[in-house]
């Protein structure tokens, strides 16, 4: 994987994590107190900041979210204004 792909995908899951937070009426501060994360890790997730992180926390945002988390992968949100 090439390091723009990389830092594509990463982008495209924090702008879905942002679409999807917004869905759900929630602050960053909300989701990341909801999950025991910092403001700060949510706030890089929807940055253009490549950000890491494991699935099992995208799973745990997932669900917070109630979003399938392949959602997450879609790249179709880079489109939307």
């Amino acid at each position: 994987m090439t390091n723009s792909k990389t830092y594509n995908i990463y982008n495209v899951i924090g702008k879905n994590i942002k679409k999807y937070r917004k869905l759900q009426g929630m602050t960053q501060r909300e989701l990341a107190e909801s999950l025991l994360l910092s403001d700060s890790f949510i706030a890089k997730l929807e940055s253009i900041t490549p950000q890491t992180l494991s699935i099992d926390t995208l799973e745990l945002i997932a669900k917070k979210l109630k979003a399938p988390i392949t959602s997450f992968f879609d790249e179709n949100v880079m489109k939307e204004k």
